[in-house]
Order: structure tokens, then C-alpha cells, then sequence
């Protein structure tokens, strides 16, 4: 299982902005599918949006499409996700994941194509 670590959750008001970062010391993300997704309490865990081998196609759920931007910086080994217009729903654990095995397709925000997991980091959004 490839390492992962997530970091830039914290509290914000709404309407506010976060950056989330996933990185890699030992592989290089730029190879991997790489998705976002996040868990609520009490409710299942959820693709926000992911991004192809190569950064060329990306992917958005409903939820967060117009609000939320992912990226690759391959210079720092690093997925971003940029989340503005923050909503209280918006509240969450997020993890990030790498697909070892999977090409980018119409499935790619689904949790059973990652194989690998950050330990997440929280976002929460009040006032």
C-alpha cells in the first residue's frame, strides 16, 4: 500500500476557502489516479473529485462541481484540492487516494477503484 498523507483541513466560516494537500514521499502521485473524497458523520464516504495520470481530466461530484478545484503540482509530488464557497455540508473528514490499478473512467469517484488511503484530515465549516 502506497503512503499517503493529507493535510490543510481546519475551521472556516462559511463562505470561506481551504486548500487540501495530499503528497508522497516514496512515489511519485503524478503515475496514479488520484481522488478526494470525504466522510461525514453518520454518512457514507463520498467522491468529491479526482484527477488522471497525468493531470489532463478531471472529475467533479455535484455537490462541490463549480466550487472546488483539483490539481497536481508535479515539482512538489502534490494533489491539491482548492475548495471555496465553503457550506456547513461541506463538513467532513477528507481522505485522498491512489488507484495503482485504475484508469481514469466514468467510475473514477468511486471508493472501490483506490487501493491506497491517506488518514484524512477534517474540515469543518461554521460560524
Amino acid at each position: 500500500q502506497l503512503q499517503l498523507v493529507e493535510s490543510g483541513g481546519g475551521l472556516v466560516q462559511p463562505g470561506g476557502s481551504l486548500r487540501l494537500s495530499c503528497a508522497a514521499s516514496e512515489f511519485t502521485l503524478d503515475y496514479y489516479l488520484i481522488g478526494w473524497f470525504r466522510q461525514a458523520p453518520g454518512k457514507e464516504r463520498e467522491g468529491v473529485s479526482c484527477i488522471s495520470r497525468g493531470g489532463g481530466s478531471t472529475m467533479y461530484a455535484a455537490s462541490v462541481k463549480g466550487r472546488f478545484t483539483i490539481s497536481r503540482d508535479k515539482a512538489k509530488n502534490t494533489v491539491y484540492l482548492q475548495m471555496n464557497s465553503l457550506k456547513p455540508e461541506d463538513t467532513a473528514i477528507y481522505y485522498c487516494a491512489a488507484a495503482s490499478g485504475s484508469y481514469y473512467n466514468t467510475k473514477s469517484l468511486q471508493a472501490g477503484a483506490y487501493d491506497s488511503w491517506g488518514q484524512g484530515t477534517q474540515v469543518t465549516v461554521s460560524s
